[in-house]
């Protein structure tokens, strides 16, 4: 990267779009630095307002709001990867925008990150994109009748936590799932033989400067993110190359932040493979656990990175499980709080619906 501003000093502002519970905690951690943060977000459920030294309720298409807020902060940033384009472009005339736009555009579509990721030499899961429900008939049907291949169909944008997809095991289930999501582009992806899901988080600075967290192994549940379990059961060369996927989607993107990549492990006669499931540009829910088992936690980093600070050491010093409290679960925090070795991240939000991320806890175990 070249032109970048020079390092920001404490008392500086981050703007962060996205007032939820990753916004929190980079407010968080921006303030153990001597940063203030400012929040953006528009009306709802925001417990990163809780927490910030300032904030903006307002749409992602307030002009006047989002230029007073691009006045009133020094970098800016975001929670999630579905802040509308538009809304970053603005703001990156004013202020510098970390991760880049390029990041926001190919995760915001699954059709795009494919490509993007096999145009860099990443594998990925086999996929096939038509808007013609009968283009894609004709290509999947032999794979459902011959190969007896399962699939699932998703919504090419917004899906998260396993929203906008439906598994597919023949063609009658795809014509059904492709009317169940129908007003969204769609992408039917062939589900990959995996032994176990792992992911990796990392940072990439100003400069250029990466440094990767060790591997977590991860278990969903109805698509939702259980828990992450640190190290990963997987081998040292696995781990080494899994770093590796990372660094080369980094440099392709000029990506200044943090990332998380989710990895399928396929065991072959060849040992183990990676296939990358997905990528998120942002800090991760699979990462919560270096609050606890890290010096320096996956939050930290990323603030440490979009202010142009040196980047901390990943080294792990505890193994650890995280765990996530969903819905009613988080009645549960009191309990938990009072248990050996166990860190207690409670998200401040008002509602505890069935399946909603209200907190976590992670447990040191070695």
């Amino acid at each position: 990267m070249t032109g970048e501003p020079q390092p920001l000093a404490p008392g500086s502002t981050i703007g962060i779009l996205g007032g939820g519970q990753l916004g929190r905690m980079l407010a968080l951690a921006a303030a153990r630095l001597g940063f203030k943060c400012h929040i953006y977000a528009p009306a709802g459920d925001t417990p990163a307002f809780d927490v910030a030294h300032s904030h903006s309720c307002a749409g992602y298409d307030d002009e006047r709001a989002l230029a007073a807020f691009a006045a009133a902060v020094d970098v800016v940033t975001y929670e999630f990867e579905n802040v509308p384009l538009e809304t970053a472009a603005r703001l990156a005339r004013h202020a510098p925008l970390y991760p880049p736009a390029k990041a926001l555009k190919v995760s915001q579509d699954r059709v795009a990150e494919k490509s993007f990721l096999g145009d860099i030499g990443l594998k990925t899961a086999d996929w096939l994109h038509d808007d013609d429900i009968e283009a894609v008939v004709a290509q999947a049907a032999g794979e459902f009748d011959g190969k007896g291949r399962r699939g699932i169909v998703k919504t090419c944008r917004l899906g998260y936590d396993g929203k906008g997809q439906v598994r597919v095991t023949d063609v009658a289930g795809l014509r059904e799932a492709w009317q169940a999501l129908a007003g969204s582009a769609l992408i039917l992806e062939w589900e990959v033989p995996f032994r176990c899901e792992v992911s990796v988080i990392a940072a990439r600075s100003r400069t250029g400067e990466v440094r990767c967290f060790d591997i977590a192994e991860n278990r969903h549940e109805n698509g939702i993110l259980r828990s992450s379990t640190v190290p990963a059961r997987i081998r040292p060369q696995t781990a080494a190359a899994a770093h590796g996927i990372a660094e080369r989607l980094l440099a392709n993107l000029d990506y200044c932040g943090v990332v998380g990549v989710e990895l399928f492990v396929v065991d072959s006669d060849a040992g183990e493979q990676l296939v990358v499931n997905e990528f998120a540009p942002r800090v991760h829910n699979s990462g919560h656990w270096t609050e606890a088992a890290c010096t320096v936690s996956q939050f930290e980093q990323h603030i440490r990175a979009i202010a142009g600070w040196p980047l901390g050491n990943p080294a792990r010093h505890s193994d650890a499980v995280m765990e996530n409290l969903l819905g009613s679960e988080i009645d549960a925090v009191p309990e938990l709080a009072g248990q050996d070795r166990t860190m207690v991240h409670v998200y401040g939000k008002r509602e505890a619906r069935d399946g909603r991320k209200m907190g976590h806890f992670t447990r040191l175990t070695r």
